[in-house]
């Protein structure tokens, strides 16, 4: 029997969440509270959240649809929220996409990370069908991520250390925010610490932006970072010149 996840939203031709054209599934449920979120309304978990339900059957079937646009390199991509919240379901979803034959992505910041049970038994069950991880790293420094999402980062660059031993393919992700994430002490401490991991593929610098402050203040969240605006383009190629090799 297929099981059912809550669902935030569907996007039919994904470009750049992973390889090639994905149908991308965005969960709902997230712990972290991270001030620049363009997705606040994908906080909630359970019956109260925003969006639907969906079995592992519907969505593979609705994602199907669109496979002859996929290419070699596409699949599916399951981003949040935080997708790991929903670990059963995920595992249900990519197993069964395997059986398939659809590459999955797996879009994650890592917070609910960890090496006890019975978490940590779930997430080698799911990396056995996850092809790729899309790794979102916040801030390298653990009293700064705390700043920025409310949560310590310690778990989240363990994970990182951890798909590196099993040498799962990863995309590391780092949103630029001026005068939070621009400094360049910062910035070297991420690259020296993607040094020691071996399995990153690629490093993906993206620019903060404002289009989701509409959804703060509609669900009347006070947003604390009206006065930051988005990296200019030399910010921008700044720390991909350090963070990109």
């Amino acid at each position: 029997m297929s099981s059912t996840g809550y669902i935030h939203s569907t996007e039919s031709f994904g470009s750049v969440d992973g390889p090639g054209i994905r149908f991308l599934i965005f969960l709902q449920g997230c712990r972290m509270r991270c001030r620049y979120c363009h997705n606040p309304d994908t906080w909630k978990l359970g019956s109260d959240a925003c969006g639907t339900t969906a079995t592992v059957d519907e969505l593979l079937n609705k994602a199907e649809r669109y496979r002859s646009y996929w290419g070699p390199d596409g699949g599916i991509t399951v981003s949040g929220g935080e997708a790991l919240l929903q670990i059963d379901f995920l595992i249900e979803l990519f197993e069964e996409a395997h059986r398939r034959g659809i590459n999955t992505c797996l879009d994650t910041a890592a917070q609910p990370f960890t090496r006890e049970e019975p978490f940590f038994g779930k997430f080698e069950r799911l990396m056995h069908s996850t092809d790729l991880v899309l790794l979102d790293i916040k801030h390298i420094d653990g009293e700064k991520h705390r700043w920025l999402t409310g949560h310590d980062n310690e778990n989240i660059l363990d994970c990182a250390r951890y798909l590196s031993d099993i040498a799962k393919p990863v995309w590391i992700r780092h949103v630029l925010v001026p005068g939070i994430t621009t400094d360049e002490e910062q910035l070297v401490r991420l690259r020296q610490f993607i040094n020691t991991l071996q399995n990153v593929k690629r490093v993906e610098v993206l620019p903060y932006h404002t289009l989701g402050i509409f959804k703060w203040q509609k669900l009347g969240i006070p947003y604390t970072l009206t006065e930051v605006s988005a990296p200019t383009a030399e910010q921008v190629k700044h720390a991909e010149s350090i963070l990109v090799p």
